[in-house]
C-alpha cells in the first residue's frame, strides 16, 4: 500500500471505493496524531464550520502536497463533534483526487455516502441525480437529531465535491484538496495551508520522537541539529514526518547524521523517503509527483523554469522574462500554478510569486531531466538581461535630479525605489549566483546598478558582498575602470561597519587606478570617499587634503555636485580640528549647490553637517533652523535614517538653547528610528546624548540607563571612542545621584582611551569633569591637577570657550581646598 501522496501525520484505513463493503456508520472519523502548530488555523477552521455560525456549508482546505490538510481537516471535525455541533453524524470519505490509479467520482462518492447514512445497496435509485435527491432528503431527515459533517478528503476536482454539497440546515462539507477549488457551482470558503514555523516544525519532529520512546535523548541533547533537520524540511509537515519515521526506526542514529544526510540539496529529495516492513512508503518526491503530473505542458514548463530564478521569490513580469511572453498570460499560468498548490502569490494581489523550498528543489530536478541545456541558458539570459534593465532604469531614477529625465520604465522616484525594496533579495542572489556561475557581466552590471541603494538605504552587508563579488569579476575580465568602481563601492560599505583601515585601502586603490587610466572626474570621487574613511581613523589633516583635492578636482571639470560632495565631507573634516568658520562656510557653499541642482538629499545632509558646525561656535538658534529643515527634507524622502540623524543633532542644539524638555523629545525619536532601522551606533550616540539632557532636567537614574545601553553598544562595535564618551558622561550622571568614586573611575577611563585615541578635546573634557568629582570626595590637589591639564589642552587647541570652563573649575578647586585646609587647620584636637 503506497501512501506517497497523504498530507497527514499517520495513515488511517478508511472506507472508500473498491475496497470491502458500503459502511453503515455515522461517526467514522478516522484516528488523527496531536496537531502541533496549528492551533490558530484550527480555530478559524471551527469558526466556518460551527452550524450556528454564519459560515458557507462548504470549506476547502487548500495547500502544498504534504502541507498537513488532512491533519488539520481531521483534528477541527474531531473537535467540533466533540463539542456536540453535529448530532447528526460525521462521515467520511477519501477521494483520492491524486491517485495515479484515478480518483473517486463524485458519483462513488455519494454512493459511499449514502450507505453510510444507512441506504441499502438495494434502495440506491440507479441515476445520479435521484441519487443527489435522496441524499439530501436523507440528511434533512438526519438534521432533525443535529446537522451532519460530512469531510471528504483529497479531493482534486469540483465535480467530486459538487454531488456532495449539503441543501441546508446547519449541514457543513469539509473539503482538502492540494488545488484552490473554486466554481459557480461549488460555493466554497477556501481555507489555504501554509508550512510549519520553525519552533513547531521542531516540536513535532521532537513529540514523535518522545512519543515513541519517552527518554529519547536526542530532542533535548542535539538541539542544533534538530532544528537545522526542520530547516532543511522547510517546515513540510510530510517531510518533517518522514524524518521523524526515520529517527523513531533508528533510535542510535544522532541528529547530526541526519542533518547531514539532508544538507545536500541535489540529494535532499531522495532523502525525504521512509518505507516501513510491510512496504508501505511516504515520500516527498512522489508526492510532488502526483501533482505535477497534472499540469498541462505549458503549465508544468513554466514550473520548471521557474526554478532558475536565484532569489526567493519572483514578480508576474519576471516570470514573463523568463518564459519569453507578455505579462497577462504569465499570470494566468503562475495563477495555475498556484490554484495546482505548487506555488502562493504572497500576498495576494501583489504579483509576487514564491514557492515552497522542497517544491523549488523538485522543479529543478524536473527541469534537469526535461529541459535541455540551451533552452535553460537561453531562459537565464532572458532573466538576467530583465533584472540588469530594470535596475538599471532603477538606479537612473535614484540619481537622477530635478529636471534630468530618467526612463519610463517607472514613472517616478518612489516607484524605482519600491522596485529595489521589492527586488533585493532577488538581486543580490543573482550577482552571488552569476558570480559563481561564469556570468561576470551579468555580476558587474548588477553590482554597480544596485551600489547607491544598497549604502543609501543601510543594506550593508549586501553592498559588501555585492562589491566583492564585483571586483572578482572586474578583475577576470580585465576591466580596470571597474574594478576601481568596485573598490569605491567596497570602500564605502566598509566606512559604513566602520572597518575603516580596509576602507582606506580600497579607495587607495581604486584613486590609483583612475589616476593610472587618466579619469580625473572618478579619482576625486574616490578620494573624496578616502577622505571620509580618514576621518573614521581621526586622521582629520589627511582627510582634509584627500577631500580639498577632490574638490579642486572637480572646480577644474566644471562638476559642480561632486564639488559640492567633497566640500561638504570637507566641513566635517575641519570641523574637528576646530577650524568651525571655515566648516561653516564649506557646508553653506555645499547646501546652496546641492539646492541650486535640486538635490534635496544632499542639501539635507549638507545643512545637518552646518547646524553640528553652527553649534561649536555656539550659534544654537541658527543650527536649530539647519537641523529642523535637515529634518524635514528627509522625512519628505522617505530617508527615515537622515532624519533621525538631523533630529539627534537638533536635539543637541535645543540643549544648547536650554529647551530640555524638547531635546528630550527629539533624542528619543531619533534613538527609536535608529533602533528600528536596526542601526546601533547611531542609536548608542543618540542615547547618550539623550542622557546628557535628562541630566539637565535632573533625571539621574534615566540619564544613567540611557548611558549605559549607550556603553554597551559602544563596547559590542569595539567603538573606543564612542565607550569614551559615554563613560564620560555616564561619570556626569552618577556625579548627579552623588556616586562619586563610581565617577572618578568613569572619568578616569574617558581620560585614558581619548588620550590613547589621539583625541585631545575629549580628554580635556573628560579631565574637566573627572576634576569636579574629585572635588566633591576632597581629593583637592588631584582635582586642581585635572582641571589644570584640561586648560592647558583646550589652550592649546584654542578652545577659549571651554579653556575658559576648565580655569573656572580650577579656582573653584583651588579656593575649596584652601577653605578645606583652614577649617582642619581650626578644628580643636581630640581627646
Amino acid at each position: 500500500m503506497n501512501q506517497v501522496g497523504r498530507d497527514q501525520y499517520n495513515q488511517t484505513a478508511v472506507y472508500g471505493m473498491g475496497s470491502g463493503p458500503a459502511p453503515q456508520a455515522l461517526n467514522a472519523l478516522p484516528a488523527v496524531a496531536a496537531l502541533i502548530g496549528r492551533e490558530e488555523r484550527a480555530s478559524e477552521l471551527l469558526d466556518v464550520l460551527n452550524p450556528s455560525g454564519p459560515g458557507p456549508g462548504v470549506v476547502v482546505a487548500t495547500g502544498l502536497a504534504g502541507v498537513g490538510k488532512t491533519a488539520l481537516a481531521l483534528h477541527a471535525a474531531h473537535r467540533a463533534v466533540e463539542a456536540g455541533w453535529f448530532g447528526g453524524g460525521a462521515l467520511f470519505v477519501h477521494l483520492r483526487g491524486y491517485d495515479p490509479a484515478g480518483p473517486v467520482s463524485g458519483e462513488q462518492a455519494l454512493e459511499a455516502l449514502l450507505r453510510a447514512l444507512g441506504i441499502r445497496e438495494d434502495d440506491l435509485p440507479p441515476t445520479p441525480r435521484e441519487q443527489e435527491n435522496l441524499y439530501r432528503s436523507e440528511l434533512a431527515r438526519r438534521g432533525k437529531v443535529g446537522p451532519v459533517l460530512v469531510v471528504a478528503d483529497d479531493a482534486s476536482a469540483t465535480t467530486q465535491l459538487v454531488p456532495l454539497l449539503p441543501a441546508s440546515g446547519g449541514h457543513r462539507l469539509l473539503a482538502t484538496s492540494r488545488d484552490a477549488l473554486t466554481a459557480p457551482d461549488l460555493p466554497a470558503r477556501l481555507a489555504p495551508l501554509d508550512q510549519l514555523d520553525t519552533e513547531p516544525a521542531v516540536a513535532l519532529i521532537a513529540y514523535a520522537l518522545t512519543r515513541a520512546r519517552p527518554d529519547d535523548p536526542r530532542p533535548h541533547g542535539e538541539p542544533e541539529a534538530l532544528r537545522e533537520v526542520a530547516g532543511y524540511c522547510g517546515g513540510l509537515p510530510l517531510a518533517l514526518t518522514i524524518v521523524a519515521a526515520q529517527a523513531t526506526a533508528d533510535p542510535g542514529l544522532p541528529l547530526t547524521t541526519l542533518a547531514a544526510d539532508l544538507a545536500d540539496t541535489r540529494t535532499r529529495l531522495k532523502a525525504l523517503h521512509y518505507e516501513d516492513r510491510d512496504g508501505r512508503s511516504l515520500g516527498v518526491q512522489a508526492a510532488f509527483d502526483l501533482s505535477y503530473r497534472r499540469l498541462d505542458e505549458h503549465s508544468a514548463r513554466l514550473f520548471r523554469l521557474l526554478s532558475l530564478n536565484p532569489g526567493p521569490d519572483l514578480a508576474t513580469d519576471t516570470a514573463a522574462a523568463l518564459t519569453d511572453q507578455d505579462a497577462r498570460p504569465a499570470r494566468q499560468s503562475l495563477a495555475t500554478l498556484a490554484r495546482a498548490g505548487l506555488l502562493n502569490e504572497q500576498p495576494i494581489g501583489s504579483n509576487r510569486w514564491r514557492m515552497h523550498d522542497l517544491t523549488r528543489l523538485y522543479a529543478d530536478d524536473q527541469s534537469r531531466r526535461h529541459d535541455s541545456g540551451p533552452d535553460r541558458q537561453q531562459a537565464l539570459g532572458r532573466l538576467f538581461d530583465h533584472y540588469c534593465d530594470a535596475a538599471d532604469a532603477a538606479d537612473d531614477h535614484l540619481r537622477a535630479l530635478p529636471g534630468q529625465r530618467a526612463p519610463d520604465r517607472f514613472p517616478d522616484r518612489a516607484a524605482a525605489l519600491a522596485w529595489f525594496e521589492a527586488e533585493r533579495p532577488n538581486l543580490t542572489a543573482t550577482v552571488a549566483h552569476t558570480a559563481t556561475t561564469g556570468h561576470p557581466k551579468t555580476t558587474v552590471v548588477l553590482a554597480f546598478c544596485m551600489g547607491l541603494y544598497l549604502t543609501q538605504f543601510r543594506y550593508f552587508h549586501d553592498a559588501l558582498t555585492t562589491a566583492q563579488h564585483a571586483i572578482t569579476a572586474t578583475r577576470h575580465l580585465g576591466d580596470r575602470r571597474r574594478e576601481a568602481g568596485a573598490l569605491n563601492n567596497l570602500g564605502n560599505a566598509l566606512e559604513e561597519v566602520r572597518r575603516f583601515e580596509e576602507a582606506i585601502t580600497a579607495h587607495t586603490t581604486a584613486a590609483d587606478i583612475f589616476r593610472d587610466l587618466g579619469d580625473r572626474h572618478n579619482e576625486a570621487h574616490a578620494l573624496n570617499h578616502l577622505g571620509n574613511a580618514l576621518q573614521g581613523m581621526r586622521r582629520f589633516e589627511d582627510a582634509i587634503t584627500a577631500h580639498t583635492t577632490a574638490a579642486d578636482i572637480h572646480r577644474n571639470h566644471d562638476n559642480r555636485h561632486g564639488e559640492a560632495k567633497a566640500r561638504n565631507n570637507l566641513g566635517l573634516a575641519l570641523r574637528k580640528v576646530r577650524r568651525c568658520e571655515e566648516a561653516i562656510t564649506a557646508h553653506t557653499t555645499a547646501a546652496d549647490v546641492y539646492r541650486d541642482l535640486g538635490d534635496r538629499h544632499g542639501e539635507g545632509g549638507a545643512l545637518n553637517h552646518l547646524g553640528i558646525a553652527l553649534q561649536e561656535v555656539r550659534r544654537f538658534e541658527d543650527a536649530i533652523d539647519a537641523h529642523t529643515t535637515a529634518a524635514d527634507i528627509h522625512r519628505k524622502l522617505g530617508n527615515r535614517h537622515g532624519e533621525a540623524k538631523a533630529l539627534n543633532n537638533l536635539g543637541n542644539a535645543l540643549q544648547g538653547m536650554r529647551r530640555f524638555e524638547e531635546a528630550i523629545d527629539a533624542h528619543t525619536t531619533a534613538a527609536d528610528i535608529h533602533r528600528d532601522l536596526g542601526d546601533r551606533h547611531s542609536e548608542g550616540g543618540a542615547l547618550n546624548n539623550l542622557g546628557n539632557a535628562l541630566q539637565e532636567v535632573r533625571r539621574f537614574e534615566d540619564a544613567i540607563t540611557a548611558h549605559t545601553q549607550d556603553l554597551v553598544i559602544c563596547r559590542d562595535l569595539d567603538d573606543r571612542h564612542g565607550e569614551a564618551l559615554a563613560l564620560n558622561n555616564l561619570g556626569g550622571a552618577l556625579q548627579g545621584m552623588r556616586r562619586f568614586e563610581e565617577a572618578i573611575d568613569a572619568h578616569t577611563t574617558a581620560a585614558d582611551i581619548h588620550r590613547d585615541l589621539g583625541d585631545r578635546r575629549g580628554e580635556g573634557g573628560a579631565l574637566n569633569n573627572l576634576g569636579l568629582a574629585l572635588q566633591e570626595v576632597r581629593r583637592f590637589e588631584e582635582a586642581i591637577t585635572a582641571h589644570a591639564t584640561a586648560a592647558d589642552i583646550f589652550r592649546d587647541l584654542g578652545d577659549r570657550h571651554r579653556e575658559g570652563l576648565a580655569l573656572y573649575n580650577l579656582d573653584l578647586a583651588q579656593s575649596r581646598g584652601r577653605s578645606w585646609r583652614s577649617a582642619l587647620r581650626r578644628r580643636p584636637p581630640h581627646g
